[in-house]
């Protein structure tokens, strides 16, 4: 084919006059080489995350659902419930089962509540009321509270109080006869702040400290910005108690996202807190990862991992739980692949 022939080719098929001038082989690996490099985009996380290993975040990432639960500490036990009416009724189950076995065995349960997830509480209530198990030997202490710049307290009366939510979702709806007495209903508040986890201690110690993991991979409100001032001591930062802390953007925004409508001029900017001494002080913790949104849409894919399965270390609250006997239950759509979905 003459030169003219072969450039009239190259206007109406260039790939074909490609394939003339290098070769199919060539091309077909051209192609691959320039759609690997244009997936290359190099880039530093944003300066209000605390933790910063890029290679670790990498590691984190790539374990695929069906490599969730292995971790090499048996006694930090994972697992993934599927259903979301199965995962928060086995959620109420491990709370109303604790309650009936320590009133069969004549104990107290001392127990630590989170208010995040909230489903399982009127479920555990009504399965209270119907089995007619009594709470009066239950000694109950919430792991947080909102407050104002000042560390004031959230009053009841507000709606995004947290003693008001486990009021009315908990507490509330379980009969009167077989209901705690209000003695035994404890809350971090301003007043009793400084004295919450000897508070705790004085009861006997937790029993059970339950909870949930935030979107910077705090546990209670211990946020991950707390960890600069521990650096790599885990024998000081495990030894923290209760304190007012600043929340995170990343837990302002989550809680705006699940409480506020989307609302982050609503949320308070400070909170009162149990510290990491209480929760690895607890003889067990029960853990519960419930944040997908629906539509292929978690907001805590990522999180969970680096928390289960990152290194343990101040800067990742929730890496703690790796340390603890401890029992890690994830939703189905948390433990899905973390990969980038344009939702």
């Amino acid at each position: 084919m003459e030169a003219a022939g072969l450039f009239a080719v190259a206007q109406v098929r260039g790939v074909v006059f490609a394939q003339l001038l290098y070769g199919g082989d060539d091309v077909s690996r051209k192609k691959e080489r320039g759609r690997r490099e244009k997936m290359k985009f190099e880039y530093q996380l944003a300066k209000f995350i605390p933790f910063r290993d890029k290679k670790v975040c990498h590691r984190v990432r790539e374990i695929k659902k069906s490599e969730f639960c292995r971790h090499p500490n048996p006694n930090f036990k994972i697992r993934i419930i599927e259903d979301p009416t199965e995962f928060y009724l086995e959620f109420a189950l491990d709370i109303v089962n604790r309650l009936r076995q320590s009133a069969q065995e004549g104990k107290k349960l001392v127990a630590i509540f989170p208010v995040g997830p909230m489903p399982q509480y009127p479920i555990a209530a009504r399965l209270i009321n119907q089995f007619r198990i009594s709470c009066q030997h239950l000694h109950s202490f919430n792991m947080d509270e909102y407050a104002d710049q000042d560390g004031n307290t959230a009053p009841t009366n507000w709606e995004g109080s947290f003693q008001r939510a486990m009021m009315e979702s908990f507490f509330g709806k379980i009969d009167p006869s077989l209901r705690p007495s209000e003695k035994q209903i404890h809350f971090p508040t301003k007043k009793v702040l400084p004295d919450y986890g000897k508070m705790i201690e004085d009861v006997g110690g937790a029993d059970v400290c339950y909870g949930g993991i935030g979107w910077c991979g705090h546990i209670a409100f211990w946020e991950a910005h707390l960890g600069l001032e521990f650096g790599d001591d885990l024998v000081a930062y495990k030894k923290a108690g209760p304190r007012c802390v600043e929340l995170h953007p990343m837990t302002i925004m989550q809680n705006a996202l699940h409480s506020f409508s989307g609302d982050w001029s609503l949320v308070p900017p400070r909170a009162n807190t149990i510290g990491p001494a209480q929760i690895v002080g607890a003889k067990y913790r029960s853990f519960w990862l419930d944040g997908y949104l629906g539509g292929g849409v978690s907001w805590q894919r990522f999180i969970a991992r680096l928390v289960a399965h990152g290194p343990v270390n101040t800067l990742v609250p929730g890496s703690i739980l790796q340390t603890v006997p401890t029992s890690y239950s994830v939703l189905g759509g948390v433990a899905e692949d973390v990969t980038i979905h344009m939702a």
